[in-house]
């Protein structure tokens, strides 16, 4: 007796449906074996995404040096990871104050690093400051404080982690960007800037070191949505019907902390130079301003002119 038609298509979403199961299972159960016993650092542990990130390592045996500007914080992670973990499967989390916008303490941390366990595998460079606003309204210093702490401060760890790496021709980087150090919208001039310069940073390091086993990736995404707030009704609205659909799209379709998260960890396993969490339009929106750049150009104008303060990346 054959199968009806009519069943043909359900079964075969079911299979797939199952097979993909199965696959992202396997993926997620490699991705926990592979960095057992790993030295993991993450420059900022309590942001929602660095938690996160934090408690996938953890649960996969990696062992964490956790970073960020408040101990009782840090403390509070720690002991949030430990409570629900198996002693015998896991490592205590090591705990470093870490303030890429103090740049003069930066000799003293990494030498607390290196002390932790000695060597570093992987380096998680999440840390950043995110600046609204018209050029004309941001000073100087902030311009500086911008580029501490999502340039100078991550390179500077670098630097000085990167002899140990070198010295054991082993290691991994992975800098947690945003989109925007591959493309720049207005008002955000001293942000684009630094995620540009890091970007770049990065970049570079990964030829200069791959003959000595040591892999660099970066992963660009859109801005982190960690709440989805709704707009309020009296936010201002753009008046270009253009930027008012790719504003849209920008900021209601965002990464979530834990998906986010979850990248990481796969990069971990995976080593891929390169990875772009966007959705369609802010994807659209690189290919344009490769290839169209006038065109680009215009709708950014545009956005100006109209005049709202909206948060179409981050």
């Amino acid at each position: 007796m054959g199968l009806p038609s009519v069943m043909v298509l359900p079964l075969l979403v079911v299979v797939f449906a199952g097979i993909y199961y199965v696959y992202n299972e396997v993926i997620q159960f490699m991705s926990k074996s592979i960095v057992r016993n790993k030295v993991v650092v993450i420059t900022d542990a309590m942001s929602g995404m660095g938690s996160e990130c934090a408690k996938l390592l953890h649960e996969g045996g990696a062992r964490l040096v956790l970073c960020g500007p408040s101990w009782d914080k840090l403390e509070s992670l720690c002991d949030s990871l430990c409570s629900g973990s198996d002693p015998s499967k896991s490592f205590t989390p090591k705990l470093v104050l870490l303030d890429f916008s103090d740049i003069d303490s930066m000799s003293d941390v990494i030498t607390e690093i290196r002390e932790c366990y000695g060597c570093v595998d992987v380096l998680i460079c999440n840390s950043s400051i995110k600046v609204k606003a018209p050029v004309q309204n941001l000073s100087l210093d902030m311009d500086k404080t911008v580029m501490d702490v999502n340039y100078f401060g991550p390179i500077t760890l670098a630097k000085g982690l990167l002899p140990l790496m070198i010295a054991r021709r082993t290691g991994h980087f992975i800098l947690v960007n945003s989109i925007q150090g591959r493309l720049a919208v207005p008002f955000r001039t001293s942000y684009a800037a630094s995620k540009h310069a890091v970007q770049a940073f990065f970049d570079c390091l990964r030829a200069e070191v791959e003959e000595y086993g040591v892999s660099v990736s970066t992963i660009s995404h859109t801005f982190i949505n960690a709440a989805a707030p709704s707009p309020a009704l009296s936010d201002p609205q753009p008046t270009n019907a253009l930027w008012a659909y790719i504003l849209n799209k920008m900021t209601t379709h965002g990464v979530s902390p834990k998906n986010l998260a979850g990248e990481i960890v796969r990069v971990v396993n995976r080593q891929k130079r390169e990875v772009l969490l966007a959705h369609p339009i802010p994807r659209t929106a690189l290919y344009v301003r490769c290839f169209l750049p006038s065109f680009f150009f215009a709708v950014a104008a545009a956005r100006v002119k109209d005049g709202t303060m909206e948060e179409p990346l981050k």
